[in-house]
């Protein structure tokens, strides 16, 4: 059959494309059958494979026009952005996410390594009798200088400028160490050591400066209390998150590593997009709430609001339900 006569033949399936096209090009008929979908995306790779021979066989140009545009319709409706179903993120957001993660068993042993080095650190730096030197074994003597010198003074009111300027800096700080925890979580005891080396060396930081002896305490925990859960709590998931990939290449459950790593980056993505949000929103307080004069039973109670949400979204949404 010549080319000329075999295109002919399929001006039937150029017509059904087209009416198809009309369908899906209206908001009142945009959620077809699948059967009607599946027929769709077959009739379009005819029809690409009709242009293909139209243009290398040069027939009339009328035809080729044609297909040119039927195609053209066909791609952008087979390649439209589908409409912002809000049911369906609501439920991703509130219902699937914090279940996901609440359930997540590297997140609970990221978060049990984490909170139970983070508060022995913090007991043994605030003794002075248990272990006395334990601060400056874990901080250096040059990290207690720095620690004092920087909060010798009470915070002061800065400009809004300095204010955005300290924000930026706190979103790109607190995201490297989000990508840090994240990465070596990939190599799976790396991981584990980096979560426990950032809680032992906060936890020295926190038990060190609640020392009556020290007097820049007062001034250290008016800066850090307001961010503090939002951040130690984006510690927790970006590492539970890298634990869990690293986990998935070396025990891969049957699957090939490809497939293992796929099905687990996908499961990854709530501990990701969750860590993002609270290193986004601890890096706002620390930027504009932490250091201005504000009392601190004002900054207290923002620490307090933002760990009833973190336990609002990951213990209560996340508590698993028939």
């Amino acid at each position: 059959m010549k080319v000329a006569e075999l295109l002919e033949s399929r001006r039937q399936n150029w017509s059904e494309l087209e009416q198809l096209c009309y369908q899906l090009e209206s908001r009142r008929h945009a959620k077809l059958p699948s059967a009607t979908i599946s027929r769709f995306t077959s009739l379009y790779r005819s029809a690409c494979a009709d242009l293909a021979l139209a243009d290398a066989y040069q027939l009339p140009a009328n035809t080729v026009e044609y297909l040119h545009r039927l195609v053209g319709r066909a791609h952008n409706q087979f390649y439209r952005t589908s409409f912002f179903d809000v049911a369906a993120w609501g439920r991703l957001l509130f219902v699937d996410a914090p279940r996901r993660i609440f359930g997540d068993p590297c997140v609970q042993v990221a978060g049990l390594a984490f909170w139970i080095f983070f508060l022995l650190s913090a007991v043994l730096a605030q003794s002075s009798t248990q272990w006395p030197n334990f601060a400056q074994e874990v901080l250096g003597e040059s990290g207690i200088e720095t620690l004092e010198e920087n909060f010798a003074h009470p915070p002061v009111d800065r400009s809004l400028e300095d204010n955005q300027a300290m924000a930026g800096f706190y979103i790109q700080h607190n995201t490297g160490i989000g990508l840090q925890c994240f990465a070596h979580g990939l190599l799976v005891i790396p991981g584990l050591l980096v979560n426990i080396y950032n809680a032992v060396v906060l936890g020295a930081s926190f038990g060190y400066m609640w020392r009556p002896e020290v007097s820049q305490g007062a001034n250290f925990f008016e800066f850090v209390t307001a961010h503090g859960p939002f951040e130690l709590t984006a510690i927790v998931l970006s590492s539970g998150a890298g634990l869990r990939l690293g986990i998935s290449w070396m025990w891969t459950n049957g699957l090939t590593r490809s497939d293992s790593l796929q099905q687990n980056a996908r499961q990854s993505m709530p501990l990701m997009g969750a860590a993002i949000v609270m290193f986004f929103m601890a890096a706002l307080i620390e930027g504009f709430v932490s250091p201005s004069p504000l009392p601190y039973f004002v900054k207290a109670s923002i620490a307090a609001i933002s760990s009833g949400i973190l336990m609002f979204y990951f213990v209560v949404l996340g508590f698993p339900r028939r």
